[in-house]
């Protein structure tokens, strides 16, 4: 693969002078993970310490520091004396990242709901409200992804119905995945989902949840997955590269 273009989407104002190096390794983490998640690095792409310096304006410590941490996440892969690179996709790996994605969100939700204070209903209704008065975008209608402010309510919402399963082990463990599952969807912008009722899926999902229905809830939720995850594995990965 190519390595990265510095002239696309250069980042250089994500850096602050005078912050020390903890805050410039969360900033190159940050601003790395936003350009896999979103497709502006592509899978398989080589990740050469000086373009990326040039990139994000940061030094080649923090970037290196963040390399390392973004393969604890399976985002990005070390070659073998060789730096790093995006992580590749294949079919088979998005098969296994939405069925681990179901069993472990299962188990948080099922738990959250069981624990279910109303400090927990609260957020919950109020992430949906919020995902619920946000328009989606995208570049084109119907494009599986959507705007950045409506991507970031929409882990908002996910992370909100599991974030009562008192597990912070659980929960970043559901957070990784999301990422991970959320890169196929992004790779997948030039297809567009049959039509469907995204915020009605939503909204069944979080009463369900409030009402304290954890059937229902999981059925919902899943079916939510799965439905996105069998078009994608159709419509996408054949030319997503492995």
């Amino acid at each position: 693969m190519d390595a990265v273009d510095t002239n696309v989407l250069n980042t250089s104002a994500l850096a602050e002078p005078g912050r020390g190096p903890e805050s410039r390794t969360t900033q190159a983490c940050a601003a790395l993970r936003q350009d896999i998640l979103s497709g502006a690095l592509g899978a398989g792409v080589k990740l050469k310490i000086d373009q990326l310096r040039e990139r994000y304006d940061l030094g080649a410590s923090p970037i290196r520091e963040a390399l390392s941490l973004l393969t604890s996440d399976g985002l990005v892969e070390r070659l073998d004396q060789r730096g790093f690179r995006v992580a590749p996709v294949s079919g088979l790996e998005f098969r296994d990242i939405l069925k681990t994605r179901c069993w472990m969100e299962e188990r948080a939700l099922r738990d959250s709901i069981a624990a279910g204070d109303s400090a927990w209903q609260d957020r919950v209704v109020l992430a949906y409200y919020r995902l619920s008065r946000t328009p989606r975008g995208g570049p084109e209608a119907g494009d599986l992804s959507g705007s950045s402010e409506w991507e970031a309510l929409h882990k908002a919402f996910h992370m909100a119905l599991i974030g009562g399963c008192g597990s912070d082990i659980l929960i970043r463990f559901c957070d990784q995945l999301y990422d991970r599952n959320i890169r196929y969807r992004q790779l997948s912008r030039p297809a567009a989902l049959p039509k469907r009722d995204i915020e009605a899926e939503h909204k069944a999902i979080m009463e369900a949840a409030i009402d304290g229905d954890a059937d229902a809830a999981v059925a919902a939720l899943i079916a939510h997955y799965t439905r996105t995850g069998g078009y994608l594995e159709g419509s996408m990965l054949d030319t997503a590269g492995t």
